[in-house]
């Protein structure tokens, strides 16, 4: 039986629009990330959309149509149900009499034929349109955003390709019995709408999911390049249903619902183990559950691959090659830090070093690494579990936060006496760490002689490549912004790649300083912030705004992000 992709093949082939070259790594493309052939040509620049669809329209004597600017009929639209439309990328435009008119992108697919002919009595006639055309048109027409999460529920328990095992599967899952009271959670709807939402999540590149219990209804948000969204919405009355199984597979008390409570499980997702941290937090009309995506993929080893400035890259790797002292990252939540000093404990884990972090909680578990997780409520804090980590004869420390006076001191004395520890603040800017360490009741002259590099750090969003516009910015406005370089701006605009967001990752904007003799004088001298700052300057210190100017020039990012996520100075 010949496929589209066998046609395509031989057209391309046939009349030369592509080398053999081409073909292969397209090919090898399509094998890899498991999308059509016909879009891997397109996104790849080989061939354009519209000689592709011209070329098919004439090999296989079928019309092409633009449904971009085509007005629907509500009655034609009834007659394929949404789950077969989404599930083989068609949609009917017109009927007459006994005939049925759909606009696909793949019509050699004969099992998509013969179920429509089936489900509708019908026969079929087909015509020509883009993948991306379609998709649109069924989110325009079936409304997808406002639909009720009932048929979600009741999609769950068809088997789409979207939901098959394969996908994701929950790893080392143990077998619960469960009371009479959930076993709800453990019906078939239930568990595949939990698997749709992570794999949805995973697919879209989320990095957290925010299930929200609301008066009316439980409300799925992700959060994707640090925005959030809202996805859908599930009737209350599933609402225990879903919990309990978030519950189940996270290894919480089911039986309890007015504490908060911590948790964790892993599912395997494209071949790879994706770890989710799961935080449970009661609320007015129930418990709120944050999973956050840990993905190991993110971890790079070493510095090189985390897209960091020169001048920032230089500085953290003079100070990791120094057999002692402190390094401080700071930045608000959600700014990249434990992915930061991860990716140093990576460069850092040989067999020779004894490596041990202590957090709150654990975020990424890496092999070769101890890890401890701190315990209140049973006396394990960070200062006690410093103090007894110290007894491990460590050679590289983590501290996942200073937060109390207590554990500045200990992990100040440990970098005195010959230990890397590595550790993160809450702070402004790279330079306010030593207030804060000071403010904590740490003697300036142990900062002085302990802290060997400070950095600050946001996370910028990456402008998306396919669908950024040229944008012109009035020069006075470059000036009083203190935008001195020449650079070609662009604006976001949002597609189908990026989720109409506009961006599509992350990136890092760093203000990185290494402690020198003179900036330790200045520091026992209690010298104001800014005097130390502008020296730090004036030795070569990018700040943030800095930075976040130089991704902007070399066109990773847009203007309005870097002045959004940065202070003037």
């Amino acid at each position: 039986m010949r496929t589209l992709k066998d046609k395509i093949i031989e057209i391309l082939v046939k009349d030369g629009h592509i080398s053999k070259g081409q073909l292969e790594k397209a090919l090898g493309i399509q094998k890899e990330k498991g999308v059509p052939l016909r879009s891997v040509l397109v996104d790849e620049n080989m061939i354009s959309r519209e000689t592709l669809l011209s070329l098919l329209s004439e090999e296989l004597y079928m019309p092409t149509l633009n449904l971009s600017k085509y007005k629907f009929s509500p009655e034609v639209i009834g007659l394929v149900p949404e789950r077969i439309a989404r599930l083989y990328n068609l949609i009917p435009i017109s009927s007459f009499g006994n005939t049925i008119t759909v606009a696909m992108s793949d019509p050699l697919n004969i099992f998509a034929l013969d179920d429509l002919r089936t489900l509708t009595g019908c026969n079929i006639d087909t015509v020509l349109s883009p993948d991306d055309e379609i998709a649109r048109s069924i989110n325009a027409q079936y409304n997808l955003e406002s639909q009720d999460m009932e048929y979600v529920l009741d999609e769950a328990s068809f088997q789409r390709g979207s939901l098959d095992k394969t996908e994701i599967e929950l790893v080392k899952q143990e077998d619960i019995e469960l009371s009479s009271a959930l076993e709800e959670s453990g019906e078939a709807p239930i568990v595949k709408l939990v698997d749709l939402m992570l794999n949805q999540a995973l697919k879209k590149r989320a990095s957290d999911i925010h299930i929200e219990p609301e008066h009316d209804c439980l409300r799925i948000r992700y959060r994707v390049d640090g925005s959030l969204h809202d996805v859908f919405k599930i009737p209350k009355s599933k609402q225990n249903a879903i919990l309990a199984r978030l519950k189940i597979i996270s290894n919480l008390d089911i039986t309890e619902n007015r504490i908060p409570q911590d948790g964790r499980f892993k599912v395997k997702f494209e071949g790879k183990e994706v770890d989710f941290r799961v935080s449970d937090l009661p609320t007015t009309f129930g418990q709120k559950f944050v999973l956050r995506v840990l993905d190991k993929a993110n971890l790079s080893i070493g510095l090189d691959k985390l897209g960091f400035s020169e001048q920032p890259e230089r500085v953290f790797k003079e100070a990791i090659a120094k057999p002692f002292g402190m390094i401080l990252v700071t930045g608000p939540t959600g700014s990249g830090k434990s992915t930061t000093l991860y990716s140093v404990l990576n460069q850092l884990n040989t067999p020779e070093k004894n490596i041990i972090t202590i957090e709150d909680p654990v975020e990424y578990q890496v092999e070769g690494i101890t890890q401890i997780q701190v315990k209140p409520e049973i006396g394990l804090d960070f200062s006690s579990g410093l103090r007894s980590l110290l007894r491990q004869s460590p050679d590289v420390i983590m501290i996942g936060e200073i937060r109390d006076s207590e554990t500045a001191d200990i992990a100040i004395k440990a970098a005195l006496t010959g230990q890397i520890v590595l550790s993160t603040l809450h702070t402004n800017d790279a330079i306010s760490s030593i207030t804060r360490l000071i403010d904590m009741g740490v003697e300036p002259f142990l900062v002085a002689s302990s802290v060997v590099m400070l950095c600050a750090q946001r996370l910028a969003r990456k402008i998306c490549l396919k669908c950024r516009q040229p944008i012109e910015i009035p020069e006075a406005f470059l000036k009083k912004i203190g935008f001195t370089e020449k650079a070609n701006f662009y604006t976001a605009v949002g597609c189908k790649y990026c989720n109409n967001t506009g961006f599509y990752g992350r990136i890092a904007i760093l203000e990185a300083i290494l402690i020198n003799d003179n900036i330790r004088e200045m520091i026992i001298e209690r010298k104001s912030i800014d005097i130390i700052k502008q020296y730090a300057q004036e030795q070569g210190m990018k700040t943030l705004r800095d930075d976040a100017f130089l991704k902007v020039k070399q066109e990773l990012t847009s203007l309005d992000e870097a002045i959004k996520i940065t202070t003037e100075e």
